[in-house]
């Protein structure tokens, strides 16, 4: 080969070492430059779960580089699960009793804090069924009840109303199947494994086919239940997953399309 044409060949040589160099600095810059997704694991109450799921859908949508990450149970269990060191970063609560314990310990930030929702207890059975029981006052002419567990919110609140109209004891001696979170509660009920059933408002409005709703708990027999959320501190977060965080308690606080799905599921805005 001619000297002349070893140096053409050389020179086309490094030119595609040069260009495939380029390339390569092109690829990694756009690579560097890709925002990375961001993860935001949020604990919510069971009662919680369908309205949050639309919440969920369209946040994303709006925020395609963050992921919401959803733990939905009842809140006394989602609560031990964060003492016990679960990833969480926003715990969303159906009753104020287990934020509390979480800002007293350390765990929730109190500043993040804030009431959000109410919701009221109600009695329900079977969709068409037959029952002699017209409220709350007769519940133990029931052949069985589904009552959510003690540690449950819900649960904790029928007791307490039970316990206000001094019939706690006639009612615990019933025949009463319980629920591990108030979803368990209304499944029982809607699929006709016990004749009356406790849950949320929301949780018999979900399933207006499945359950009816014989009584509503006046607030002079047990007070509403009222939905804090606040942010969970999180050593497993990035700084920009803490920033996501706060985003996404902002967005369920502030949003006015946020505060409508609550409205049109049965929940109501929470007022001082």
């Amino acid at each position: 080969m001619k000297r002349g044409t070893r140096l053409l060949a050389l020179g086309f040589v490094i030119l595609m070492l040069c260009l495939m160099a380029g390339c390569s600095t092109v690829m990694s810059d756009n690579t560097r430059s890709s925002p990375k997704k961001q993860d935001v694991y949020v604990f919510i109450a069971a009662s919680l779960k369908n309205t949050m799921d639309q919440i969920k859908e369209n946040y994303e949508k709006e925020h395609p580089d963050v992921t919401i990450i959803y733990n939905a149970d009842s809140s006394g269990v989602l609560k031990t699960q964060i003492e016990e060191g679960a990833r969480c970063d926003v715990f969303f609560s159906a009753a104020t009793k287990q934020m509390n314990e979480l800002k007293e310990s350390g765990f929730a930030s109190e500043e993040s804090v804030h009431n959000v929702l109410v919701n009221q207890v109600v009695l329900i059975k079977p969709k068409g069924a037959a029952t002699s029981v017209t409220g709350f006052n007769n519940i133990t002419n029931a052949s069985s009840l589904a009552l959510a567990g003690e540690d449950v919110p819900v649960g904790q609140y029928a007791r307490k109303l039970f316990t206000n109209m001094g019939i706690l004891d006639q009612v615990m001696a019933m025949e009463v199947n319980e629920g591990s979170n108030v979803t368990a509660v209304l499944t029982s009920v809607a699929e006709g494994s016990n004749e009356v059933g406790v849950v949320y408002a929301t949780d018999a409005a979900s399933m207006p086919d499945k359950v009816e709703v014989i009584a509503k708990a006046g607030k002079d027999l047990v007070e509403p239940a009222v939905y804090p959320v606040g942010l969970i501190h999180n050593k497993e977060s990035s700084e920009d997953e803490t920033k996501a965080a706060a985003d996404f308690v902002k967005y369920i606080t502030e949003e006015n399309r946020v505060k409508q799905l609550f409205v049109d599921a049965g929940f109501e805005p929470y007022t001082e």
